[in-house]
């Protein structure tokens, strides 16, 4: 009897705490004057597992709509949430990768050995033709990543002269031949990839000095000036953002670029399941996923101090998380489940760039079908949306707005004797004058309240929509491909002067205020 009236007692208590856990945002709605620019919304598709074979490019006998083998499910999928870019060939792939062997008749293209993914044979059907039809499907402009480890300068200057020069000569008549009469004009190039790995393991000193050369010969054509992105550090190496921002001259480099991936467990040789984990490896990836915001903090501080102007965008052009394989796959091909927990790495690491935009102007997801954290999977003609995909849905319009600096003041949501905030946000106001939050509970136990002020403001309306799950291991299946969908969201309360949002545990809330 004593332990029944002690539950009774203590119950109420308990709820009472929760209930009372509460945020505020503090909004700067006079200080606007920074675009959060649609190329953080970017995207990556590399030669790499089930990424562009069999998933943006198929069997001519799939029984899917294709434009020639180009998958059109996935294609709409993308474009109604306006993908700004497409990074490709790669990644790792890029350095191995000679643009000659994917142009002209694809039956007389060379085949080649993928050595860094899987050691499957690469046929070169999918090219820069295909491509860049691609990109003209999805509406989206292409980020190129060009051969620095094994290529060679006369062929990535070579390369930008089949894309973008016009006239007459050798190469824009072979560009003819193979169908195309204009240029594209491709605009974002990347100079080489990972150089401090696999696209060649240098030392900052050696590529800043390859990357002079080949951006030397990567020349601007009539209508198509080039934007020139330095391959940048891994993770925290400081160092390698110090070298190429102290040796590059800015008028060489419209970009310098960021790999971070999210790793559940921080151990690459067993990074933790995709599906199968506990709060305490929750807990610690979305610790690992917050360590963005130093990171961008500490390479933003390094590049003001030899570009204060901010003229040198932060390319954070690979990013996301990084499990092991869904068992029984090719490990090669680094095929990984979707879940709610990806979902909030996604929309918090999104509101870490959107915050840092007068810096980053660029990031690419890693990858977009069926590789690391993908935003569609695919099963034969059958493909699926993941909950990443939604959280690219819900923040559509912070691109191309201007970014409402803020602040947050938040419980921390604790595991042991560790701490890590539990709310993140970021807002924007869009050209009609529209108030756009975007946040994230992380908190696995409790809701909390938000409270925020909007003196003088005049908003009627708080329109929302809801991503949230049950768990944190909820996935989208192929049996059950709606278990973590948007719903319409009913938690905010407009006020005189004051918004309030009653933010669920584990959820992703966006809201349009007008």
């Amino acid at each position: 009897m004593k332990r029944s009236l002690l539950f009774f007692v203590c119950l109420p208590v308990v709820m009472l705490l929760n209930a009372q856990r509460e945020a505020t945002v503090t909004l700067q709605l006079k200080d606007t004057q920074t675009t959060i620019s649609r190329h953080i919304y970017g995207h990556f598709s590399e030669h790499l597992g089930r990424c562009i074979y069999d998933g943006f490019w198929v069997d001519p006998a799939m029984n899917v709509p294709k434009k020639d083998r180009i998958r059109l499910d996935v294609v709409e999928a993308l474009k109604r949430i306006r993908i700004p870019n497409l990074r490709w060939p790669g990644g790792c792939f890029a350095d191995e990768y000679h643009w000659r062997d994917g142009i002209g008749e694809r039956s007389k293209r060379p085949k080649m050995i993928n050595t860094h993914w899987g050691g499957v044979t690469e046929d070169n059907s999918f090219g820069t033709h295909e491509f860049l039809e691609l990109c003209a499907l999805l509406g989206t402009e292409p980020y190129i990543a060009g051969n620095v480890g094994s290529g060679t300068v006369e062929e990535m200057s070579k390369w930008v002269e089949y894309l973008n020069a016009d006239g007459d000569t050798p190469l824009t008549r072979l560009r003819k031949e193979n169908g195309r009469d204009q240029p594209w004009k491709v605009g974002f190039w990347g100079v080489g990839n990972e150089s401090w790995g696999c696209g060649g393991n240098m030392t900052p000193e050696y590529y800043a000095g390859e990357f002079r050369r080949y951006a030397t010969f990567a020349r601007n054509y009539p209508g198509a000036p080039l934007k020139k992105i330095a391959g940048g550090a891994n993770s925290a190496d400081y160092n390698w953002t110090e070298v190429l921002m102290k040796s590059i001259p800015r008028n060489m480099m419209w970009g310098l670029s960021l790999h971070h991936y999210t790793v559940p467990t921080g151990k690459w040789n067993q990074k933790g399941s995709a599906t199968s984990f506990d709060e305490k490896e929750y807990f610690n990836t979305m610790k690992n996923c917050l360590f963005m915001e130093e990171l961008v903090t500490k390479h933003a501080a390094i590049m003001d101090r030899y570009d204060p102007e901010k003229k040198v965008a932060l390319v954070v052009d690979e990013w996301g998380i990084w499990t092991d394989v869904e068992p029984g796959t090719n490990p090669g091909f680094l095929y990984q489940q979707n879940s709610l927990r990806d979902a909030l790495i996604a929309a918090t690491t999104l509101n870490i760039f959107n915050n840092h935009a007068d810096r980053v102007r660029m990031a690419n997801l890693a990858q977009t079908v069926n590789v690391l954290q993908a935003l569609i999977l695919t099963k034969g003609a059958d493909m699926l949306l993941t909950p990443t995909y939604y959280v690219f849905d819900m923040y559509q319009q912070h691109k191309d707005a201007r970014l409402v600096p803020l602040k947050i003041t938040t419980p921390d949501y604790a595991n042991g004797t560790q701490r890590i905030p539990a709310v993140n946000a970021s807002a924007s106001l869009d050209a009609k004058g529209r108030l756009y939050i975007t946040l994230v509970n992380i908190d696995p136990e409790n809701d909390i309240t938000i409270h925020t002020a909007l003196p003088g403001a005049g908003y009627k309306n708080a329109v929302g929509k809801l991503l949230r799950s049950a768990a944190f291991t909820d996935v989208n299946s192929f049996e059950n491909k709606t278990k973590v969908v948007p719903v319409a969201f009913k938690g905010a309360q407009l006020k005189p002067g004051e918004l309030m949002v009653k933010l669920p545990r584990l959820s992703i809330v966006s809201l349009l205020l007008n």
